[in-house]
């Protein structure tokens, strides 16, 4: 116990002495005088590099590779080499793909205390690094030195047409051409233009088809990490967008925005064909597709067309057999992610949608109208034999009484 606390101890001397190998030791002469004399009555060990001492050897020669820069352990598996035992160990969970540690709140694990700890702050909402200047809060302490360090860069150059500043020149550029509209870089397979050469590398994405990044828990890739972020929350059932006016939490901003609608009244989209009025205008555009009957997108497998790139894309899994949307109370798996959510109200016992005419509520909306058409009285349904019953009787009547 005590060769760890002491090892934990000498990383701490590390960063705040930043001392390297090859650095004189007499340049350590303070930090030396330091410790020797905080410690020199209970301790017989002492670094005469930095002046650091200990009460085990074992600690001091743990200590000593800090300045001697040797690593004894080397991994078989990449030849990456460490200062330390445990330091290797836990290097080799990245090949034996070991994740012992499980979030108690989701199904994701991590091969690191530390890595879940951080993970387990997306649900908490626990932000413990607190910036000293504005007093804004942060999940991981990587996020608020960047923070600081964003605070304390000076920025020297401001654009003329909106004021915002930049820490370098070549930053002020790029935004520049947000207001000149310049688009220097350009698609050699659809001429397609951008402005920043980054974007014009996702791009070329859709062209070579490259997805490079992919997906631990079900094996789906991705052309854009942004995407896999997204895509995670599937799997960690994370949901960081909640509304104001009713509680309900989405996995994406977008999903939050199109259920934003619901309570909005206001509908000024209204299509010319049938007069029916949305909240968003690509809600319109979606719905005019049922007038005109276009369908661009087309499954390669049986050349099945669809409206919208997400019914194609959720066809597609008829095909690949991929269920990435897996329940979190048992093991069973959804192509959809809207059949997930109806598959999870059987174990929640969520009831969302509540008649407008009683307090009866209902799991989905296919069994509200159904309830609701007790009170209207509406019957949608027609029999078409019982439609035929009725005219082969008229034209029986009709016949007796010209017979007559």
């Amino acid at each position: 116990m005590e060769v760890k606390e002491e090892s934990e101890e000498l990383s701490e001397v590390k960063e705040e002495h930043h001392v390297k190998p090859e650095k004189n030791p007499l340049s350590c002469s303070k930090t030396k005088n330091k410790f020797l004399n905080k410690r020199k009555d209970n301790t017989s060990f002492i670094c005469t590099q930095c002046g650091k001492s200990f009460t085990a050897k074992q600690s001091l020669e743990i200590h000593m590779r800090i300045h001697t820069g040797e690593k004894p352990f080397t991994c078989d598996q990449c030849g990456n080499s460490f200062s330390q035992l445990a330091h290797l160990n836990r290097h080799m969970k990245i090949h034996t793909g070991e994740k012992p540690y499980k979030c108690s709140h989701c199904d994701e694990r991590f091969s690191q205390s530390a890595n879940l700890k951080r993970h387990e702050r997306i649900h908490t909402g626990e932000k413990p690094h607190t910036c000293d200047q504005c007093g804004k809060s942060f999940s991981i302490i990587s996020h608020l030195k960047r923070h600081m360090k964003k605070r304390r860069a000076k920025k020297s150059f401001t654009c003329t047409q909106c004021g915002k500043s930049f820490t370098n020149k070549r930053r002020l550029e790029i935004h520049m051409r947000i207001h000149t509209g310049e688009k220097p870089f350009s698609c050699d397979q659809c001429e397609k233009r951008f402005s920043d050469k980054q974007d014009l590398k996702i791009h070329m994405r859709v062209h070579t088809g490259e997805k490079p990044h992919e997906c631990n828990q079900c094996g789906n890739s991705f052309s854009q990490s942004s995407s896999l972020k997204k895509h995670m929350r599937i799997h960690t059932g994370v949901k960081p967008f909640t509304c104001h006016q009713c509680g309900n939490s989405f996995s994406q901003s977008s999903h939050l925005n199109t259920h934003l609608t619901v309570h909005m009244k206001e509908k000024p989209h209204s299509c010319s064909v049938c007069g029916k009025s949305f909240s968003l205008l690509s809600n319109l555009h979606k719905h005019e597709k049922t007038h005109t009957g276009v369908r661009e997108y087309m499954c390669f497998e049986c050349e099945k067309t669809f409206a919208t790139r997400i019914h194609l894309k959720q066809h597609d899994r008829i095909h690949t057999g991929e269920k990435p949307c897996k329940c979190s109370h048992c093991d069973k798996r959804f192509s959809v992610s809207s059949t997930l959510k109806r598959h999870e109200r059987i174990h929640t016992g969520e009831k969302p949608y509540k008649c407008s005419h009683c307090d009866k509520s209902f799991k989905d909306l296919t069994g509200l109208r159904s309830h609701e058409r007790i009170h209207t009285g509406e019957k949608p349904y027609k029999c078409s034999h019982l439609k035929m019953s009725y005219l082969h009787m008229l034209l029986f009547l009709l016949m007796n009484i010209n017979l007559t």
